[in-house]
């Protein structure tokens, strides 16, 4: 016999698939409840209407990228960074509609708001404070000019933020990980020092190179 809280995950689990299927503007309560086979008054009583549903995704969501986020300079190297775009892959693959409709969503729920004003300042933020301690280990060149890592940080967060979104626009093969990563490290590479090229080609060149 389902338990109240295996009802209320279900009822997350199929609004999660729904809203990355077909957006969370054109899913309603009778949707939620016809895909978990429930009755509206059951999925009701768990969740009394789709801001509270989106209320609690969003929970969900903070969780996975507080710990995204609490991975940083776990490692000394550019180990750290790879393994964190990892994270950020999985996490763009399990909630594509948190990147197409967080501007809709910031719009309408009030959850959805003061997480987008909480975690993208931090999102961005953290690449470039990554991008600055490379400079400090002699991995990246300092800025050629003031402001430059300030816009590498930004291409960086947009790869990350927006892969799920365009990669619907383009064929399977642009959902491989390797695929992002490379996309991501190559921003990288005209700004390494001997010493980060090194590196990179020590650590990260295997990890992203297609095998065969």
């Amino acid at each position: 016999m389902a338990t109240a809280g295996n009802t209320k995950q279900k009822i997350l689990d199929t609004a999660m698939r729904l809203f990355n299927s077909v957006g969370v503007a054109n899913v309603r309560l009778q949707h939620i409840a016809d895909e978990a086979g429930i009755s509206v008054g059951n999925l009701a009583y768990h969740y009394r209407n789709k801001e509270a549903i989106v209320d609690a995704l969003f929970y969900q969501i903070e969780q996975e990228l507080q710990g995204i986020l609490s991975t940083y300079r776990v490692y000394p190297n550019l180990i750290d960074f790879d393994q964190q775009l990892s994270k950020y892959y999985l996490f763009g693959k399990s909630y594509p509609f948190y990147f197409s409709d967080l501007l809709q969503m910031a719009q309408e729920f009030d959850v959805a708001r003061k997480h987008r004003d909480r975690y993208i300042p931090r999102m961005w933020q953290q690449i470039r404070k990554r991008l600055d301690f490379n400079v400090q280990r002699g991995t990246l060149k300092p800025e050629m000019e003031s402001g430059l890592y300030d816009q590498l940080a930004e291409s960086q967060w947009l790869i990350i933020s927006f892969w799920p979104v365009q990669c619907e626009l383009r064929t399977p093969d642009c959902n491989q990980v390797l695929h992002f990563k490379k996309l991501v490290w190559s921003q990288w590479l005209p700004h390494f020092t001997d010493k980060g090229r090194q590196e990179y080609d020590l650590l990260i060149q295997p990890l992203i190179t297609q095998p065969g």
